[in-house]
């Protein structure tokens, strides 16, 4: 792969689209609702991590965070009153430091305010420390059933380079351990590390392959801002050319192993993509409670995106105030706002959505949009079935490309 840059041109809106008021339009039916919680403390911070991670405390305040979460949902439960819960996933930081205890007590308090569905998809992320991975079963017996596991690499020399704190030995015995304890595991890896190469990439992907798990997750090290990474660059990073070399590797391996490439970093066997996720993809619901969470939650006159505070402390202390002090952000998306949020999420599928979605998760008409649909399809950037809104696999490699077209220019 080559690079190519493909400019998006601003496409202004049909007349019929362009009569629609800012704030007129309305929702006929809610999609699925998921709820992410965040866990912000990790043993000590990535140099590439960009996420809302701390560094934890000699003793982590569960009790304190526990009422506060409690404090957080009671306080959002008016905004998804009555609706159920297809899957929940525990994010962070580092979850897996949370005591056997405290993970329990926090799914008993879940399930006693929300209508979680009897097989909802129940994720953790987890990093291969051993302390943490022995307490595996436990979260098990606690309702997890899928648990995420951030390996990156297998390789010492890579792990290193990392700031990672685990080793290769740690890091399959986390794989055994969380095998052993749900049925469903993912594993997470980067690729296009400093001084990595296509065999040493190879090693680590038949290292993950051997394992037999049902999802991989491979990420592109990117220099994300404000990270350490971003500010002191590390040594030998693959070249735009090899990075593309390895992502051919990636696709070939996981493909010819059986996994299907359904979204831009995800791999699943059939049957067994990560239900939480592909709802964000399909534009659905998300309430997300902790510090720094956000959420997306649909209303029959409108969508909303809440933020809560990233500080753990300040989070802490603001939420038990009952008075949205703990909230960052709490505003309503406007028709201008929602057709590049919906592309943003929804052509990160191979498969793209069905093109009813539009209206049905936006409450506007497919015809704000046709202008940009047309265009990219001539251009060759979207599948040419009416029936869906897919990106072709041009649009899929130029994906931001595709994805600006659908920015709605300030002047329409």
């Amino acid at each position: 792969m080559r690079t190519i840059y493909i400019r998006p041109e601003t496409v202004r809106l049909s007349d019929k689209a362009a009569e629609w008021n800012s704030d007129d339009y309305r929702l006929h039916a809610l999609p699925p609702l998921a709820l992410y919680v965040h866990v912000p403390w990790c043993v000590r911070k990535c140099p590439y991590c960009d996420f809302n991670s701390h560094a934890a405390p000699a003793q982590l305040p569960e009790n304190e965070y526990l009422a506060a979460l409690e404090a957080d949902l009671q306080q959002a439960l008016p905004l998804v009153w009555g609706r159920r819960v297809i899957s929940i996933f525990i994010g962070g930081g580092t979850p897996s430091l949370l005591s056997e205890a405290a993970l329990d007590r926090l799914l008993s308090m879940v399930r006693t305010h929300l209508n979680v569905l009897p097989d909802a998809e129940i994720t953790l992320e987890a990093n291969p420390g051993t302390v943490e991975a022995a307490r595996f079963k436990s979260y098990a017996r606690s309702g997890i059933n899928r648990i995420s596991l951030g390996i990156q690499s297998f390789d010492e020399r890579f792990l290193q380079r990392l700031g990672r704190i685990h080793d290769g030995t740690q890091a399959r015995a986390a794989v055994d351990m969380a095998q052993l304890a749900v049925e469903r595991v993912n594993l997470d890896l980067m690729f296009a590390l400093p001084g990595q190469g296509l065999d040493e990439l190879g090693r680590d992907l038949d290292t993950a392959l051997s394992f037999g798990c049902e999802h991989l997750s491979v990420y592109h090290l990117t220099l994300e801002p404000a990270t350490v990474f971003a500010k002191y660059p590390p040594s030998e990073l693959p070249d735009d050319d090899l990075a593309a070399d390895m992502q051919d590797l990636v696709e070939d391996m996981l493909q010819g192993a059986g996994y299907d490439h359904y979204e831009v970093s995800a791999y699943a066997r059939s049957g067994v993509r990560c239900v939480h996720n592909l709802n964000y993809w399909q534009f659905g619901d998300y309430l997300g409670i902790g510090p720094g969470a956000h959420g997306k939650l649909s209303f029959h006159d409108h969508v909303r995106r809440q933020a809560r505070l990233r500080n753990p402390e300040s989070w802490m202390r603001q939420v038990i105030q009952r008075d949205g002090s703990h909230l960052a952000e709490d505003r309503r998306l406007t028709a201008h706002d929602l057709p590049f949020e919906f592309m943003l999420n929804t052509l990160r599928l191979r498969e793209g959505v069905p093109a009813w979605y539009f209206q049905e998760r936006t409450g506007l008409p497919l015809a704000l949009i046709l202008p940009q649909l047309e265009q990219a399809r001539s251009r060759g950037l979207l599948t040419d079935d009416p029936a869906r809104i897919a990106p072709s696999p041009l649009g899929w490699r130029f994906l931001n490309d595709l994805q600006a077209m659908f920015l709605q220019d300030d002047a329409t």
